[in-house]
């Protein structure tokens, strides 16, 4: 039964979006909370069941029981209009161009390996799906290659890219709440196979012969950097992290507006079959590239006051209500989508691994390359800092490039999933 179903049945018990907000916020204060209580209990938990995953699992039980209604709320709109490029904004901010080339070509060849993983993988999970058994997936081909795009968003920058690319292909609601389970399940599934390696990488990288001696150095740079840019922010401090994230949001608003308008006067059957004439699509871009100039200028120093933590507080909210939208009883209803979820994911890891031999990279680049695009700022940092803890600022650095680019990478992918779908 779909939640639109229980929606016809009976009115949810909360329709106030200030109540309903109230709860997830209460929803993300407990799992940050439990996530890092000294409890054993707790400790064992989430050793099994990530955070990430609680955040999005808990809003969805609330719409299953019918508490809350995604169809009643406007907390969605809200959040990917206004608080989403906000996010994008200040996660971009922190980008350091000289020192993510200072990490070394490895680095980027398995970062961007990962990137290009996701972008193939896509189309060819869905082909060979549509060549062994068409009928297994269960949903219509427009309807799956749209919706497969919001995992490529998500996979290759985070939960704001994915919201972008709901609103950009103009995934509906049924198939999206799909999508999002498929995202994080598999994700996850993924992310603890690599917190299994990253236990073993000596092992491995003396296996593959990789020279890991430089984790070593970067350990010390990334401490010292570290140091050299964290202090305690001020109120003035967090008032400029704001006005430099919604201030960037009205001028990607405004020119979304113009620009959007402008194309759709043009008539064009082309860029509206590649979505440019979306106003969310701009938006997002727009909002993406100021957050990139602004890495270039005095505006950066701001992450040392915390620009990135703002901006991830606002990209869980959005996780939050994104959650709203799964429906966690998809899973039996729609195996092979699952399925397709699994396939993408195991192309996405034989290409790096097939890479990461061929260049000799460490486990570390792999494990990092690869969560910087599947998993992004919130669990990235996790599996660098199983590696080591001063090691996370790397993961998170890697999954700033993430944001960057994974607006337009899943905007391609989404082009060669139209094309395999026989769009």
């Amino acid at each position: 039964m779909s939640a639109d179903t229980l929606a016809t049945q009976a009115a949810p018990l909360f329709t106030n979006d200030a109540v309903v907000l109230g709860l997830l916020m209460g929803i993300l204060g407990f799992v940050f909370w439990s996530s890092h209580s000294e409890a054993p209990f707790w400790k064992k938990f989430y050793a099994v069941v990530p955070a990430l995953l609680m955040c999005y699992f808990l809003p969805s039980v609330l719409t299953s029981f019918n508490i809350i209604s995604p169809e009643e709320s406007k907390l969605y709109f809200v959040a990917s209009r206004y608080l989403l490029p906000a996010s994008l904004v200040l996660l971009t901010l922190s980008i350091d161009f000289k020192g993510l080339f200072g990490l070394g070509p490895k680095a980027l060849v398995m970062f961007l390996t990962g990137t290009l993983g996701i972008v193939i993988g896509g189309p060819i999970a869905l082909l060979v799906a549509s060549w062994i058994s068409p009928e297994l997936v269960g949903v219509g081909p427009d309807s799956i290659w749209r919706g497969m795009t919001t995992v490529a968003g998500s996979w290759i920058g985070g939960g704001a890219n994915q919201a972008a690319m709901k609103e950009i292909f103009e995934v509906d609601d049924a198939i999206f709440s799909v999508m999002v389970a498929v995202d994080v399940i598999v994700a996850n599934v993924w992310m603890a196979c690599l917190l299994f390696a990253a236990g073993r990488s000596d092992a491995i990288d003396a296996r593959i012969g990789a020279d890991n001696s430089a984790i070593t150095v970067l350990k010390q740079r990334m401490q010292a950097y570290h140091e050299q840019t964290s202090r305690i922010p001020s109120l003035k401090d967090t008032m400029l992290i704001l006005a430099v994230g919604f201030g960037a949001t009205a001028i990607a608003h405004m020119g979304s507006d113009i620009i959007s308008p402008w194309l759709e006067g043009l008539s064009s059957k082309t860029l509206e079959r590649l979505s440019l004439t979306s106003p969310f699509f701009w938006l997002v871009v727009i909002a993406t590239t100021l957050g990139m100039v602004a890495a270039l200028t005095p505006f950066r120093k701001l992450e040392g006051a915390g620009a990135s933590r703002i901006g991830s507080a606002l990209l869980y909210v959005l996780v939050a209500t994104i959650g709203m939208n799964m429906d966690i009883r998809a899973v039996k209803e729609h195996v092979g989508l699952f399925l397709i979820g699994l396939l993408w994911m195991a192309i996405h890891a034989t290409l790096l691994i097939v890479v990461a031999k061929l260049i000799k990279a460490p486990v570390f680049f792999l494990a990092v390359g690869s969560q910087a695009n599947v998993g992004g700022a919130a669990s990235a940092p996790v599996v660098a800092s199983a590696f080591h803890p001063s090691l996370a600022s790397v993961g998170v650095l890697l999954a700033v490039v993430g944001y960057a680019l994974g607006t337009f990478a899943a905007f391609f992918c989404g082009q060669l999933l139209r094309i395999a779908a026989g769009g």
